[in-house]
């Protein structure tokens, strides 16, 4: 019989997943945006990191911040008795803080991630799921609160359907390279991949820019005019 969860001193369960505490960006994500980290991007030179078409927030619909954890898909046409191997190996070595990249070449053959995936990652400190493929068992995973952000739905199992190839390695998404380890946020407008060699530099600018915006927000609501706001502030 497993071991019950250990419990405070008024009854209630207290929550022993591994944590991420200490990462700058987790720390910072109530001041952020995908607006804002791509922004920064685009001032470092970095245009085109922003995965089109991004995928559809299917559960939470804040934002969420994590690691890259990266699973790199085939679709199968026979059939595999391995099917799951790597997939299961993949999320099983998931660490606190990270976020499962889930690249398939935009297929929708079948739901390659959903509720028993997602209670599996939670327990390793998982922190949401970004695919170019489909996902099902929303219900249950908005119910866990747990973020995925997926381009396709699709009920069917990826049994003798799709396969996980490889994981912890560089994939494509959306037209943009992700390695594992980069910065994923994603939100309602998209996803945006920060590469971990620049990372503190674009997390130093985005909160730099979201302070601006604030400041040409107040100026333009006590009535100054766009173009002085502008001026002062630098940003639109």
């Amino acid at each position: 019989m497993p071991a019950e969860a250990p419990q405070t001193l008024d009854g209630e369960q207290r929550d022993h997943r591994p944590t991420d505490d200490g990462d700058p960006w987790r720390e910072a994500m109530g001041r952020l945006s995908v607006a804002l980290v791509l922004d920064a991007l685009d001032a470092a030179g970095l245009r085109n990191q922003a995965v089109q078409p991004a995928g559809v927030p299917r559960t939470v619909q804040g934002i969420a911040v994590g690691r890259a954890k990266t699973l790199q898909w085939t679709d199968l046409m026979h059939d595999d008795p391995a099917t799951y191997e790597l997939e299961l190996q993949a999320v099983d070595t998931l660490q606190a803080g990270e976020m499962v990249v889930c690249a398939t070449m935009d297929s929708a053959r079948s739901g390659i991630w959903g509720e028993l995936l997602t209670t599996a990652a939670m327990a390793r400190g998982g922190v949401g799921v970004v695919t170019d493929g489909a996902v099902r068992d929303i219900a249950h995973m908005e119910a866990m609160g747990f973020p995925v952000f997926s381009r396709h739905v699709s009920a069917l199992d990826s049994l003798n359907r799709q396969k996980v190839v490889a994981f912890d390695v560089p994939v494509e998404m959306g037209g943009v390279r992700v390695m594992p380890g980069d910065v994923i946020v994603a939100d309602r407008d998209g996803i945006a991949v920060v590469p971990a060699a620049i990372e503190p530099a674009i997390l130093a600018a985005a909160l730099d820019k979201g302070q601006r915006e604030d400041g040409f927000r107040g100026a333009v609501r006590t009535g100054m005019s766009l173009v002085a706001a502008y001026q002062r502030f630098g940003v639109l």
